[in-house]
């Protein structure tokens, strides 16, 4: 299974509502949950957050990858939501241990036995885009989710030549 298997623009949220991290969770949740990815949007995010107690998802550049495992996912997918508001998430790599979160790839992966695979195979194919900083930085431009689901599938060489903020994406805490 690879990103662009199951990239779906429905699942993309360009303006997430929210002004924490539950808000966005829970909104991104019905978005998963309206698109028959989900079946229980209480028990989705209660499981988002059993991760999250692990250690922090947010990887600088306002970006934060949100994942686990729940017996309640029907279907594979991620989440993208770009927030209205910045949202104060848990990361390691800033000091004081927050940052303003910006997008949110929202991992929606069932516990069934394939989890391990195909989770650890989506979070690096992710990772491995979103370490280009021109990608990155234009992602937190895109205007609508066509663009974002383009920007993600785009070959690395579209980016070259690109000019970059010093911002730069500097961790994933992706252990399981």
């Amino acid at each position: 299974m690879n990103l662009k298997d199951i990239l779906n623009p429905a699942i993309i949220d360009v303006a997430v509502e929210g002004k924490t991290k539950k808000e966005v969770l829970d909104n991104l949740a019905k978005r998963l949950y309206d698109n028959g990815y989900i079946g229980d949007i209480d028990q989705f995010v209660k499981d988002i957050y059993v991760r999250e107690a692990e250690g922090p998802t947010g990887m600088g550049a306002g970006i934060s990858i949100p994942h686990g495992k729940s017996r309640t996912v029907k279907k594979i997918g991620i989440a993208i939501g770009k927030t209205v508001n910045p949202v104060r998430w848990e990361s390691s790599v800033e000091e004081g241990g927050y940052q303003d979160t910006r997008m949110i790839f929202l991992f929606c992966v069932s516990a069934d036995a394939s989890f391990a695979e195909n989770h650890m195979k989506l979070l690096s194919e992710l990772a491995g885009k979103l370490g280009n900083d021109a990608r990155a930085q234009a992602l937190a431009k895109a205007d609508n989710a066509e663009e974002i689901v383009r920007l993600l599938l785009a070959d690395d060489s579209e980016f070259a030549g690109t000019t970059v903020d010093n911002e730069e994406i500097v961790d994933l805490d992706i252990d399981l």
